[in-house]
């Protein structure tokens, strides 16, 4: 194997996912900084999960919005539901894992707020069943997946957005996925102080 050809392989084929992503998610993508902004902007806030990978991607996204992205302004309305060790092995243990961030959303989630629900497969039972409690408390969902967008394509209403990822490799999903949420940040910024970079 030539290891050096190996290499540029996934800088080609990271370039390529994004070219699709670009062309299939920019027009969702717009209406969901616009979904995120106006909740903030209603004093809603902003609930996001994910195991894994996703998790980290969560926690990074929640950590943008409470401190900052490239720019100072005041802190938003943010909560990772993946980093509170205490609730994830109380509920975990009590309730089994798959409840861990549905009764994260059922506790703290208010009509209006939003989730942004991360899974690259699209079946983190965890993750589904905390979008069916955010529908159930009157919330909008943002969901990010990939590979078909697995059993959350099905769950989504017409008010949520999609933005699955046109690529079957979790690596691929996990790389797009971060550009979604700086985009999103960027996004909510550029609305916030009435100008782009």
């Amino acid at each position: 194997m030539d290891m050096t050809s190996h290499m540029a392989s996934h800088f080609d084929d990271a370039i390529d996912t994004l070219k699709a992503s670009s062309r299939e998610l920019a027009e969702p993508l717009s209406v969901a900084v616009d979904m995120l902004f106006g909740a903030l902007a209603n004093n809603a806030k902003i609930l996001a999960c994910g195991n894994g990978g996703s998790a980290a991607d969560a926690q990074h996204f929640i950590a943008e919005l409470v401190g900052r992205f490239e720019r100072d302004r005041l802190p938003l309305a943010g909560i990772a539901l993946n980093t509170d060790t205490s609730i994830l092995t109380a509920v975990g243990n009590d309730y089994g894992f798959d409840a861990i961030f549905e009764r994260q959303v059922n506790a703290l989630g208010q009509p209006g707020d939003i989730l942004v629900a991360i899974s690259t497969s699209g079946n983190s039972p965890n993750v589904v069943k905390a979008i069916e409690a955010a529908h159930d408390r009157e919330m909008s969902v943002i969901a990010l997946t990939g590979k078909g967008g697995g059993n959350i394509a099905g769950l989504l209403h017409e008010t949520d957005i999609h933005l699955c990822v046109p690529h079957d490799r979790t690596m691929r999903i996990q790389e797009v996925h971060i550009v979604l949420l700086h985009a999103l940040c960027d996004g909510i910024d550029a609305l916030l102080l009435g100008d782009t970079l």
